[in-house]
């Protein structure tokens, strides 16, 4: 029993890492789908699709 507590002890770091990563993968997400949204296809595109939906 007191070595199972002993290894669980060693991870204990592990959660951290895994948000933190988690975390830059977001963010980069995030990066990327700002960049393609902000572009001049895309807006040119979400233009035209709302133009002809209210029209």
């Amino acid at each position: 029993m007191r070595a199972r507590l002993r290894a669980l002890r060693g991870d204990r770091g592990v959660t951290t890492a895994e948000y933190a990563v988690c975390m830059l993968v977001g963010v980069g997400f995030a990066g990327l789908l700002l960049k393609v949204l902000t572009s001049d296809g895309t807006r040119l595109a979400l233009t035209n699709l709302i133009g002809r939906a209210l029209a």
